[in-house]
């Protein structure tokens, strides 16, 4: 099963979920500003993503300027800041078993849909 993790209101994120409704495949759509994902679930994404924690974060968000840059931070304290504020985290997620992508540009996804 694909999974998408989602926010509506973002035409990159938008753009995917036609993309994955196109393809025929089930998936699964988790809007993460309302389903934030655990600390154990941003761990596993960002494992399958073979990234840092620091590379998930949108860093043009207020939040992450005004309380986070400058900091040295640990990887868990990034993935902290990520739980309680899910904005932060990029998008769109697209996940299918071990595989994962940020959706950005779009055509990303579609390494997910062969």
């Amino acid at each position: 099963m694909i999974k998408i993790y989602h926010n509506p209101r973002c035409k990159k994120s938008r753009e995917a979920l036609n993309l994955l409704e196109s393809s025929g495949k089930d998936y699964e759509i988790i809007k993460y500003l309302e389903e934030v994902p655990s600390k154990a679930e941003l761990r596993n994404i960002i494992s399958c993503l073979g990234i840092t924690p620091e590379m998930l974060v949108r860093k043009n968000e207020a939040v992450w300027k005004e309380n986070y840059r400058g900091r040295l931070l640990s990887g868990e304290e990034i993935v902290d800041a990520m739980v309680a504020h899910p904005k932060l985290i990029e998008r769109p997620i697209v996940i299918k078993g071990n595989q994962a992508v940020i959706g950005r540009p779009t055509e990303r996804v579609k390494e997910i849909l062969e």
